[in-house]
């Protein structure tokens, strides 16, 4: 008993803290290998990133509170994600099957099925949705339906039901409860979830997670839905997407396509789930409520006055779950780092990807044209682009007072969401950027041109790698001044438009991210006779980032760098907004009520793992470490090996590259540079069958280097940790 306790605690050590790795080699000195070996760690069932049904987790870690508020939600982010991987796989190994598998994920678990959707034949276009105002913070909410404003058309509705012959939405909704944590579904089957719905002050540690269908189980005396709209409601069922997860999704079908024609395959099936999602993608063009572009107050459009042609940051659609009634909106706010422009591009131009609808192919290559404008309007002084634009400023279609415009719409430092600012963090340059760059390597594009060659030339400069040292570093929050001019047809100078790196991380989604751009312009440089010089610059310095994450990152899940987070804290100490008088209970019997705090209303995180070392920092003040296993971290740096492969480059010189055993610790199995008892576990595990082990673990573990790991090496660990025998 007492073994299986030290055994058991072991595994728990483990899970809670797993070190970066210490220039670990790999069989191979190829990208197509790091990028397999990635691929076999993410798709190992022992790692956890998928669960039992194939959807990916959000985090291999349950403790995660990010954009989800716990590391076993999943998005839409990582459905798409998942396609991207699978899409790489297709082209470096000729293996289609799990692209297909990765769209039936998408089809079951994201997209809402028709049946779901009851009411959507009662939607009414002339008018789409009943309007109420938008307010920045929490306690400003439940927001107030205002039945005497008049909303504009749909002018999309009628088309897409005669073209799919459905009264159906087709989009991804943008989280799910996997495991059914929260308890709103049934059993552990995954389940559509909700969190942010109350203004731009929102953080998530003040959100009140609430089922996505709506019976009234749960909650108040009528569920979760007069926290956020006030009045008397039914049971009733609403989903949102997130524009770029779909955008992404489409762009990924395109490269997939393109690699799978080049071997003779055919995605057709595939290719037209892709156009469709495209149609449907149209929603997030429009106005929330429809309202006339530039009209700087409440003013109903017909046709298209609505339209921005922007990818806005959603749209949303909902109904009774009696079928007596459904609606629709748009969105009136856009992030430039939720722009499509590859995706755009190739359901305007590509025959594969063309959408059924009567409109579809010609507002895509409308979307095309303006979204480019859009970065090129947006670019500071320095390089960065900038946050975006409005058609309802302040929520509540307020005046401009003075800010500039673009297309008639506003422009905003921060859309949507304003704690923390949404274009601050850095990443939402390498994302968006890597998508443009693309741009410029498939079209030549002279605005994309001219947005590259100074994005890349600003962004290359701010990161470093050294990979002899095994360092580097990417800005992690970014700082804003000024306004770009107003849109006049050109890119403007923006002199008044600043952008300055405050702070500098370690995030290897990102890293793998802003290499896949650099690679891609470099690339375009060559094949649109551009600035090659910078292009083989920022190919050098991408290279060498992928090489240092490689030499130093690498744990048994993947990669994995160390992390503090004293937002963290707010788990603690963050009130969530609930009026006076409300009261209701979570699934688990948490109450709801005025006072409650994050963990209040989650109290089933008190048995997470790293619960009491989080409570300890928010208490204490001490920091609490840990590693996430992020999905989109791993598949981000995964897909950057594989287009760094696609287009011929090498590893470079200095890194940890080939070899047998190379820099390989013997006994240092969960390469933390320690050998404890935490590997004599894994080993032990491994034996018994339990966990087996692969890759560079398993050479980590044949500690006699005989070629097989069998009992002379654990009894050789056992020898060496009892101080019987110094080495192995």
């Amino acid at each position: 008993m007492k073994k299986t306790a030290m055994f058991l605690l072991a595994f728990a050590l483990l899970a809670s803290s797993i070190q970066p790795a210490a220039k670990v080699k790999a069989d191979s000195d190829t990208f197509k290998d790091r990028f397999n070996y990635m691929y076999n760690k993410i798709h190992d069932p022992a790692n956890g990133y998928f669960d039992s049904e194939g959807i990916p987790y959000h985090s291999v870690e349950t403790l995660c509170v990010e954009a989800p508020d716990y590391g076993h939600e999943s998005t839409s982010e990582a459905a798409s994600y998942y396609a991207w991987l699978e899409a790489v796989n297709g082209k470096l190994n000729g293996k289609w099957s799990g692209l297909t598998e990765a769209w039936n994920v998408v089809e079951k678990y994201f997209i809402p099925s028709e049946s779901i959707q009851k009411g959507m034949n009662r939607y009414n276009p002339s008018s789409p949705a009943g309007y109420a105002d938008e307010f920045p913070l929490p306690d400003d909410y439940p927001a107030q339906i205002q039945s005497n404003v008049t909303v504009g058309q749909d002018p999309i509705h009628q088309e897409l039901v005669s073209a799919y012959n459905t009264y159906a939405m087709y989009g991804m909704h943008w989280l799910v409860d996997v495991d059914n944590w929260y308890g709103y579904g049934t059993g552990t089957n995954c389940t559509f979830i909700n969190t942010y719905q109350r203004g731009e002050q929102e953080s998530v540690f003040e959100t009140v997670p609430h089922p996505s269908i709506e019976e009234f189980k749960y909650g108040g005396r009528q569920g979760f839905s007069d926290l956020f709209t006030a009045g008397e409601t039914q049971p009733k069922w609403a989903f949102t997407i997130a524009s770029d997860a779909d955008g992404r999704l489409i762009q990924v079908q395109y490269w997939a396509n393109k690699w799978a024609k080049e071997q003779g395959q055919n995605l057709s099936t595939l290719n037209a789930k892709a156009a469709k999602l495209g149609d449907y993608l149209r929603y997030s063009m429009f106005d929330k409520y429809f309202m006339k572009i530039g009209a700087q107050g409440k003013t109903p459009a017909s046709g298209y006055d609505s339209c921005h042609y922007l990818l806005a940051w959603y749209y949303a659609w909902g109904g009774a779950i009696a079928g007596d009634w459904s609606w629709k909106i748009g969105c009136s706010h856009v992030h430039w780092g939720y722009q499509a422009p590859l995706a755009a591009y190739a359901l305007a131009n590509d025959p594969d990807l063309k959408p059924k609808s009567a409109n579809g192919a010609k507002d895509w290559n409308s979307s095309f044209k303006r979204q480019v404008e859009l970065y090129a309007w947006l670019q500071s002084a320095e390089g960065a682009i900038a946050g975006g634009v409005t058609n309802s400023v302040g929520g509540q279609y307020k005046s401009y007072n003075g800010a500039s415009t673009f297309y008639d719409m506003a422009y905003t430092y921060a859309p949507v969401y304003a704690d923390p600012p949404s274009n601050n963090w850095f990443g939402m340059q390498a994302w968006s950027m890597q998508r443009m760059c693309e741009v410029y390597y498939e079209t030549g594009d002279s605005l994309a041109k001219e947005i590259c060659d100074k994005w890349v030339a600003w962004a290359e400069s701010v990161c470093e790698a050294d990979i002899e040292a095994g360092t580097w570093k990417i800005p992690a929050t970014l700082e804003w001044s000024g306004q770009p001019d107003t849109w006049r047809g050109t890119k403007p100078s923006n002199n008044n438009l600043h952008c300055k790196v405050v702070n500098y991380g370690n995030d290897i989604g990102i890293t793998g991210s802003l290499a896949n751009a650099f690679l891609f312009y470099d690339q375009a440089t060559q094949r649109w006779n551009g600035n090659t010089t910078l292009g083989k610059k920022a190919a050098d310095k991408a290279l060498a980032m992928l090489q240092v994450v490689w030499d130093t990152c690498r744990d048994q899940y993947g990669v994995g760098v160390k992390e503090t987070n004293e937002s963290l804290n707010r788990i603690f100490t963050q009130e969530v907004f609930i009026p006076a008088g409300w009261t209701g209970k979570m699934p688990n019997g948490d109450v709801i009520q005025q006072g409650v705090k994050f963990i209040d209303i989650r109290s089933k995180y008190k048995d997470d793992p790293w619960y009491e070392g989080l409570k300890k920092q928010a208490e204490q003040g001490i920091p609490f470490e840990y590693t996430l296993h992020r999905f989109w971290h791993q598949v981000d740096y995964a897909v950057a090996l594989g287009i760094a492969e696609i287009f011929g480059y090498k590893p470079p010189k200095g890194g940890s590259g080939g070899g047998e055993t190379g820099d390989i610790k013997l006994g240092d199995i969960n390469f933390d540079g320690d050998i404890n008892s935490i590997d004599y576990a894994l080993l032990k595990a491994h034996l018994l069958g339990i966990n087996k082990l692969s890759g560079d673990a398993l050479k980590a573990a044949d500690v006699d280097q005989n070629g097989d790991v069998n009992s002379i090496d654990y009894a050789k660990m056992k020898s060496y940790l009892l101080g019987i025998s110094k080495d192995f």
